[in-house]
Formats: structure tokens, C-alpha cells, sequence
């Protein structure tokens, strides 16, 4: 039988990529497939904690989703005791590529990061898979925001490949569900009506579970 557990850090350098999106994203998935999920936010801007914060305040407590903060340098010790707590933690970034970011890179059995369909994003990328290839942690680029049949898309999305790291299949595209439900504490498969935005998010979802899988 499959199994799946880990930690998942979602990283890269240039701000405004859609990592807390991502973030949120991954942790409902996880937990609609009946896994114990962990969020840890060491990004100092708090905004998954907001996140949860709203959730809990609109649903509740949920006692298999939990939520917890760490400096760049507690992330190890953070990480070690969530895992053994929860079979999924995910691990929220600032927008840097420093020496304050390896810790959360270490910590990972798979790192995320998140690219727009623009060059500017294509480009700070790189400073993120050259720590994760200094620290040797596998690496999915997952392209965000995407517009579909756009040539820049295309274009952003072979330019990728030329990165020497894995890209996801599954791609999310530039849906205002994915924006709307952050505020809401909710995320984009939990809003009604947003087809297509629970079609990326789930196709996303059960990828990086099978990337995590495990004989049980």
C-alpha cells in the first residue's frame, strides 16, 4: 500500500510568486485527502498565519491542520518535532535567496518554487536551485499563474526546462479563485463553481503526493 509523508518548502527569491497561494493550496489538498498536515511560516510578513488564522475563525479548529512559526534558523528544529506529529509539513519562505534560507532547503524532502509566466520570475529562479543543488533536495518548479494559450507562457514554460530541475505536470493558471479564497481562510477547491481551479489545484496535489510516496 502507498503511502505519502514529508516536508514540503515552497521557496523562491522574487516576492509576489504565489508562495503562500501555493502554500495554502497544497495544505487543503493534503488534508481532503485525510492527511495531518503542519504549517510553518518563517516568512517575518506572517501572511499564513493570517491565513490559517482567518480559516479558523470561519471553520473552526481543525486539529489535523495545525500552524506554527520559526525563525530561518529554528526551521530544523520546527520541522523534526512537526514531523512526527503530522504526515505533511509544509514550510512557507521569505522572498530571499540567502544563507538564511539553506535551513528550510535542509529540512525538505521536496522543494517547491513557484513561477509566474514571466521572465523576471524565470530568472530568480535560478538563485534557488543553485542552494538546492548545493543541499541536494529535489526541486519541482510548479508554473503559476499561468494564461493559457499565451505565447509568453509557452515561452516561460520551455525556457524552464532548460533549468536542470524537475517541472511539474500540473500547472495553476491565473484564476481569481486562487486569489479570492486566501482571504476567505479557504482554498481555491473549496470555493463552488471554480471548475477549473479545483482541477489544477487536485492534479497539483496528488502529484506531489506521488512524489512523496512511500511503501507503507
Amino acid at each position: 500500500m502507498q503511502a505519502f509523508g514529508g516536508v514540503i518548502t515552497v521557496a523562491q527569491q522574487k516576492g509576489g510568486s504565489g508562495k503562500t497561494t501555493l502554500a495554502a493550496t497544497l495544505a487543503v489538498g493534503f488534508r481532503r485527502l485525510g492527511a495531518r498536515v503542519a504549517l510553518l511560516d518563517t516568512d517575518p510578513q506572517g501572511s499564513l498565519g493570517r491565513w490559517f488564522m482567518t480559516r479558523r475563525e470561519r471553520l473552526g479548529d481543525d486539529p489535523a491542520l495545525e500552524m506554527s512559526t520559526a525563525s530561518a534558523w529554528g526551521v530544523g528544529y520546527e520541522c523534526d518535532k512537526l514531523r512526527r506529529l503530522s504526515d505533511i509539513v509544509i514550510v512557507d519562505t521569505p522572498p530571499k535567496v540567502d544563507s538564511d534560507l539553506r535551513p528550510a532547503l535542509r529540512a525538505a524532502d521536496l522543494v517547491i518554487v513557484p513561477v509566474a509566466a514571466s521572465h523576471l520570475d524565470l530568472w530568480a529562479t535560478e538563485g534557488v536551485l543553485d542552494l538546492c543543488a548545493r543541499e541536494k533536495r529535489p526541486v519541482a518548479i510548479v508554473m503559476n499563474r499561468v494564461k493559457a494559450r499565451t505565447r509568453l507562457g509557452a515561452e516561460i514554460a520551455a525556457a524552464a526546462a532548460d533549468l536542470h530541475a524537475g517541472i511539474a505536470q500540473a500547472q495553476l493558471g491565473y484564476r481569481v479563485a486562487f486569489a479570492e479564497s486566501m482571504g476567505m481562510g479557504l482554498a481555491a477547491q473549496e470555493l463552488p463553481g471554480a471548475t477549473a481551479a479545483h482541477r489544477e489545484a487536485n492534479a497539483l496535489v496528488d502529484e506531489v503526493a506521488t512524489a512523496l510516496a512511500r511503501e507503507a
